[in-house]
């Protein structure tokens, strides 16, 4: 993402004045409300992640912005807004309905519809733009969801959460295909998250169902590849999927379950052996699901090219 405005690098006298431009040009036409008094300290940067918006904001000055109706009808784009509090307690209120965001918790609202987003205290927020027509979910149904908090604790939510602020943190490391790939899966999650709050999930478009079901399994997949029973019918009963429908997903990716695990399991080993240490390589295999010395060698030769001691030796900077 580009650095839009770092107010340090601006005279005390200017920085209010281009802070609320800035916001204005990247953000949509907004009433930014700041005591003209107080110092202005913060940063805001913006990029593009295929469709989707990404912006992040710092600041520790107290102040607000709103959407009004004078505004919307100036200039109305059919965006819905996603704002992840990264630190602090933004507070939102739209359609008469008002929350205060805890870390790690989003909140969904309507650019075309008049609100407001305050912060009373220091805050780091990412904030997403999504086009309507990217939403799986109806539009009077998102309404009742307006500024009202998701948190990460379990489904789509508990997944979309870390991909939001991963995205917000590291936007600019993506490569312009990847970029459109994960635009995909942050709309995909977003929409997930939102039926589920909304126990809509049948609304949703079979296939973005399947993309979401398919980043959840992986999900549980790596929560738990270092336990032994770790087959497809402990994954498929996890999401109340059968077995064959289970294998179906994954062939959909060109690749089968049991195929996904191991390379899953040998890629943690990798980077075990890769961060040294004086553990056996017999332990390192056991604590990821490869309790079988000899047959840890053999799959990690086939997929690194050497044995895993020595590819830690031939790694290892001394």
């Amino acid at each position: 993402m580009a650095v839009l405005i770092r107010t340090s690098d601006l005279p005390a006298k200017r920085r209010h004045e281009a802070w609320r431009s800035i916001v204005c040009d990247t953000l949509g036409p907004l009433d930014l409300r700041i005591d003209p008094d107080a110092p202005l300290r913060g940063e805001i940067e913006f990029g593009k992640l295929g469709d989707v918006g990404v912006g992040r904001i710092d600041t520790s000055t107290p102040h607000s912005v709103h959407r009004t109706s004078g505004l919307i009808r100036r200039e109305n784009p059919d965006l819905y807004r996603v704002v992840l509090a990264l630190s602090g307690s933004p507070r939102l209120a739209q359609d008469g309905r008002q929350t205060q965001l805890s870390r790690g918790e989003f909140a969904i609202y309507d650019f075309t519809r008049p609100y407001e987003l305050a912060y009373d205290s220091a805050v780091r927020l990412a904030v997403f733009s999504l086009p309507h027509d990217q939403l799986s979910v109806p539009i009077d149904a998102v309404a009742t969801l307006a500024a009202l908090p998701i948190g990460a604790e379990t489904g789509a939510a508990a997944l979309a959460v870390p991909l939001l602020r991963r995205v917000a943190l590291d936007h600019e490391t993506y490569r312009p295909g990847s970029a459109a790939r994960l635009s995909t899966v942050v709309t995909d999650l977003v929409s997930a998250a939102v039926a589920e709050r909304l126990e809509l999930t049948r609304s949703l478009p079979g296939d973005a169902r399947q993309r979401t079901l398919l980043l959840q399994v992986r999900a549980f997949i790596e929560q738990h590849l270092g336990e032994l029973d770790l087959d497809p019918a402990t994954i498929a009963a996890a999401h109340h999927i059968s077995v064959r429908y289970l294998h179906r997903l994954f062939e959909s990716e060109n690749t089968s379950v049991a195929a996904w695990i191991r390379q899953r399991r040998l890629e943690r080993c990798r980077t075990d052996l890769l961060a040294g240490g004086t553990e056996s390589v017999s332990v390192v295999g056991a604590r990821w699901g490869l309790p079988d010395s000899a047959h840890f060698s053999r799959l990690f030769r086939r997929a690194y090219g050497m044995p895993p001691a020595e590819y830690r030796r031939a790694n290892t900077v001394r």
